[in-house]
């Protein structure tokens, strides 16, 4: 028996679902995932990393982790290094209004 609905289990297993299933439509809107699966990809890892990994996002599958971890590093945005870019680019003087 899974976690209850409205457990705080429940709810971040909701969460992640969503997450999960957002991020993979993402992918598939910008051509990175289709219905051909032709590339195979092989390594070793510890099972610990990859059992803590698939609890962690709700998934069941080496598979389905693996396509939602890639899908997530592909779309990943720069938006850490746009902002500490920006350093020093507003006038220290301005009126925030804060």
């Amino acid at each position: 028996m899974g976690p209850q609905p409205n457990s705080a289990a429940g709810i971040e297993a909701k969460v992640a679902l969503t997450r999960n299933k957002l991020v993979l439509e993402q992918a598939k809107a910008v051509g990175l995932l289709g219905t051909a699966k032709n590339t195979r990809l092989s390594g070793r890892v510890h099972s610990e990393l990859i059992e803590a990994a698939k609890k962690r996002a709700h998934v069941a599958s080496d598979t389905e982790l693996l396509e939602l971890a890639l899908s997530r590093l592909a779309l990943e945005d720069d938006f850490r290094a746009r902002l500490v870019g920006r350093k020093g680019s507003i006038p220290a003087d301005i009126d925030l209004g804060v």
